[in-house]
């Protein structure tokens, strides 16, 4: 009996199931534009600059590596097209 009750109701619920649908909703689109306004604009330059200043602080300390000067250059990058390129990725998909 609990089988057929199990069944019935996954078969209601499959039935009465209304459709979804991708990007139609916006309860966070004010939240991601300040977030990317932010990265793409000030927050990104900071972020930027920070990481330079770490790898400056880095190679002062006299152990020098290429990832002292990858990983600003990285960041940097990344704040300033990454961001973007993620956004549109999104985008698409959803």
């Amino acid at each position: 009996m609990a089988i057929v009750v199990i069944a019935a109701l996954l078969f209601a619920s499959f039935w009465f199931a209304g459709p979804a649908f991708a990007g139609a909703d916006t309860t966070f689109d004010t939240a991601l534009n300040k977030f990317t306004d932010f990265l793409e604009g000030s927050g990104g330059k900071i972020i930027t600059v920070l990481s330079l200043a770490g790898g400056i602080v880095a190679l002062a300390s006299g152990r020098f590596s290429m990832g002292q000067i990858a990983i600003p250059v990285g960041v940097g990058v990344g704040a300033g097209t990454g961001i973007p390129i993620v956004t549109s990725t999104v985008t698409a998909t959803i």
